[in-house]
C-alpha cells in the first residue's frame, strides 16, 4: 500500500505532537488547515508541511488526503467529521470524539456507509502498557478483577471565559477528562457498567467543575471515579484484583505500572515510552486503514459516551449545539 497521506485540522498542541510523532518514523503531515490561515503557514513552515489550504474546508475534498486529524475543540468535531467523511476522508477525532452518543450514532453510522475507518485518539487504548498488563490480568495470577479506583484533577483558575469552564466552548470535567477516567475502567472491566451512581458541583457557568461517581457491571465489577478542573489530583488509577493490585500514575500516557501482591512483594512492569504516546495512536490508526480494526476499540468510544451522555442528562447539562 503506498504511504497514507495525514492532513491535520488546527495547529495547537496536539497537531504539534503529531507533526514530531510521524518525523520520528521518517515521514511527514501531508496538509494542515486553520481558521487563521496565517496560523497553518507557521505550522508548515515549522515542519516542512507540502501544502496549507487557504481555505481549511479543501482538505474534506482534496483527493490527495486519505486520512485527517481533527484536534480542533470537541464541540466542532461533529460538523467536521461528517464533511470529512463525506469526501472519502478516514476520520481521527481528539477526544471526546463528539458531544453526545446521538452525534457519535450519527456519524459512526456515515462511516459505516462510506466504508471509512472513524476513530476516537484515546492513548490509553494505544498505549503499549496497557496491552501488556491486560496479558498479565488474562494468565490469571492476580484473579479476578473487582475495584477500580480513578483520580483525575488539576487546579484551574476560575477564568470562565477559558474552555475548561466555557459553556459556549462545551467545557466541563467530564467530556475533558472524564473521557480518560472512564475510557481507562472500561479498559479493565469485562463488560459495560450498567449502574451508575453520581454527585456532581457545577461551575459558575453550569458546566460540571466536579463530581464522583460509582459504576457496576453485570460481573459485579466495580469503580469509583473523581473528578476536578477545580482542585488539584493525581492522574491516578488502581485496579484491585484478588491477589493483589496494579498502580499508575500519569494515565493518560502511562509507560509503567506497579504491582503489589497479596504477601507485599512488588513487580514493575514497563512497555512504551509516555513521549511516543500520538505515534501508537497514528500507526494504529493506518493498520486500521489498511485492514486491521482490532486496536481501534470503536465500541468502548461508543459505551464511554453513553455513560458521559447519561451523566450530564441526568445533571441536566446542556451545550447551546444540543438544545432544541
Amino acid at each position: 500500500m503506498a504511504e497514507i497521506k495525514w492532513a491535520v485540522l488546527g495547529t495547537g498542541v496536539i497537531a504539534n505532537e503529531m507533526a514530531a510523532a510521524l518525523a520520528k518514523g521518517g515521514r511527514n503531515i501531508y496538509a494542515v488547515g486553520n481558521r487563521t490561515h496565517s496560523k497553518a503557514v507557521a505550522f508548515a513552515e515549522k515542519y516542512g508541511i507540502e501544502k496549507v489550504y487557504d481555505d481549511f474546508e479543501e482538505m474534506f475534498t482534496d483527493p490527495d488526503v486519505d486520512v485527517i486529524y481533527i484536534t480542533t475543540p470537541h464541540n466542532t468535531h461533529l460538523p467536521f467529521m461528517e464533511k470529512a467523511l463525506r469526501g472519502g476522508k478516514h476520520v481521527l477525532a481528539e477526544k471526546s470524539i463528539t458531544l453526545n452518543s446521538a452525534e457519535l450514532e450519527r456519524v459512526r453510522a456515515l462511516a459505516k456507509e462510506k466504508k471509512l475507518i472513524l476513530a476516537e485518539a484515546m492513548t490509553i487504548y494505544h498505549m503499549p502498557l496497557y496491552r501488556k498488563l491486560r496479558e498479565i490480568l488474562a494468565s490469571g495470577r492476580l484473579g479476578k478483577v473487582n475495584l477500580i479506583t480513578m483520580n483525575f484533577g488539576s487546579f484551574k483558575e476560575y477564568d470562565m471565559q477559558n474552555r475548561f469552564f466555557n459553556r459556549n466552548l462545551a467545557g466541563g470535567a467530564m467530556l475533558d477528562i472524564g473521557v480518560y477516567a472512564l475510557s481507562f475502567v472500561r479498559w479493565f472491566m469485562e463488560s459495560k457498567p450498567d449502574v451508575v451512581l453520581s454527585q456532581y458541583n457545577p461551575a459558575p457557568t453550569g458546566v460540571d467543575e466536579s463530581s464522583v461517581f460509582v459504576l457496576k457491571n453485570a460481573e459485579a465489577q466495580m469503580a469509583t471515579v473523581a473528578l476536578s478542573l477545580h482542585s488539584k489530583q493525581p492522574k491516578r488509577g488502581m485496579i484491585s484484583c484478588e491477589k493483589g493490585y496494579i498502580e499508575i500514575m500519569e494515565y493518560p500516557r502511562a509507560e509503567e505500572a506497579v504491582i503489589t501482591y497479596v504477601d507485599g512483594t512488588k513487580e514493575t512492569v514497563r512497555a512504551g515510552a509516555h513521549e511516543d504516546a500520538l505515534m501508537y495512536e497514528l500507526q494504529d490508526m493506518e493498520m486500521a486503514i489498511q485492514g486491521d480494526t482490532s486496536h481501534i476499540y470503536a465500541e468502548y468510544t461508543e459505551e464511554v459516551m453513553e455513560i458521559m451522555t447519561s451523566l450530564r442528562r441526568e445533571w441536566g447539562i446542556v451545550y447551546p449545539e444540543e438544545e432544541a
